[in-house]
């Protein structure tokens, strides 16, 4: 795995990742807000075809907008960041999706907790998005377009837009490879 803005402070111990979030820094653009940012943390290793990806995430969460959680990136355009987000004094598992310009949805959760796993799975041109408090229950939070046929650098991102950075922690992130439902198709209808 490499580095896209690598924090001052992280280590990997164990199968976790430990990050000091870099101050001021998030993933956005220009809906809403108008602007444009691009350089908060993130741990990624490239992947193709179709694929499911899960974390166990937690953090120290301070100030409006510290967040931390998976993202699915093809390019500076064109991107998926979930996990919690840090609003208004309260947990939220969050999601923003962006294709030339950034939307967020949020669910809003009733009290802080001390983790939460989330699941993103790829299949053809849909990533369906997951949260759990156990890692055997899921629930679905999102649904949305991404470009498929093409590769995607999959990782761990935390940022920090309004704050001095806080610390998170990313455990048992794992990658399975699933394999393409087209492929799978033509080659049933095409068996000896």
């Amino acid at each position: 795995m490499q580095w896209f803005n690598e924090p001052e402070r992280w280590e990997i111990k164990n199968n976790t990742l430990s990050m000091f979030v870099t101050p001021q820094s998030d993933y956005w653009r220009i809906s809403h807000y108008g602007f444009t940012v691009d350089d908060a943390p993130f741990l990624y290793t490239t992947y193709g075809g179709e694929f499911e990806v899960k974390v166990k995430i937690s953090g120290d969460y301070k100030v409006r907008f510290d967040q931390s959680g998976l993202m699915l990136r093809i390019d500076h355009e064109n991107y998926i960041k979930t996990g919690i987000e840090f609003v208004d004094g309260k947990y939220n598992l969050s999601a923003v999706v962006t294709h030339k310009t950034s939307d967020w949805s949020v669910i809003t959760l009733d009290k802080p907790v001390p983790f939460v796993w989330i699941k993103a799975v790829r299949r053809l041109d849909a990533v369906e998005i997951y949260y759990s408090f156990d890692d055997k229950d899921y629930v679905m939070m999102r649904n949305a377009w991404l470009q498929d046929n093409c590769p995607v650098m999959i990782g761990l991102m935390g940022a920090c837009p309004d704050g001095k950075g806080f610390n998170a922690k990313f455990e048992h992130f794992s990658v399975k490879h699933l394999p393409d439902m087209r492929r799978l198709k033509w080659l049933k209808e095409n068996a000896e």
